[in-house]
């Protein structure tokens, strides 16, 4: 089926429903490493979406109410974000699609406050999901 290809400068939209954490999500930037362009913008190629790294999320995970933060990256693709015939430099281009898969990696684990010390959030890693926004409305591959 045919979707938009994603160009350097598209957005990866985090939801900020992991499990049961919360997290305050911020855009993932597209750089696309393809070998051409559209509208003057380098098309996303199979692994591009690796290089989406959103660090300094807030979130929390109740009991956990104090806030912690981690990081926000890509976890794997939907079939339908890959195309099957259209490829650059060997690689499969990215499609808009529907939702990827997304993981939350804690860094500063989100506290649940306790006397005489808080308790820590023991989780390290939430999943998720997310979907691509794309500025190209001109040109679709499959």
């Amino acid at each position: 089926m045919l979707d938009f290809i994603l160009t350097t400068g598209d957005q990866a939209i985090f939801n900020p429903t992991f499990g049961k954490a919360i997290v305050v999500v911020l855009p993932g930037i597209l750089t696309g490493t393809g070998k051409a362009t559209v509208t003057s913008r380098t098309i996303c190629v199979e692994g591009d979406e690796r290089q989406v790294i959103v660090p300094g999320c807030p979130y929390t995970s109740p009991p956990f109410v104090t806030p912690g933060a981690g990081i926000l990256t890509i976890q794997s693709l939907a079939a339908n974000q890959k195309a099957r015939r259209v490829k650059s430099g060997g690689k499969a281009v990215l499609l808009k699609g529907n939702t990827f898969k997304a993981k939350f990696q804690v860094m500063f684990p989100a506290m649940q406050p306790s006397i005489p010390v808080p308790i820590p959030d023991q989780l390290l890693v939430y999943t998720g999901t997310g979907t691509f926004m794309t500025t190209n409305f001109r040109v679709k591959g499959t």
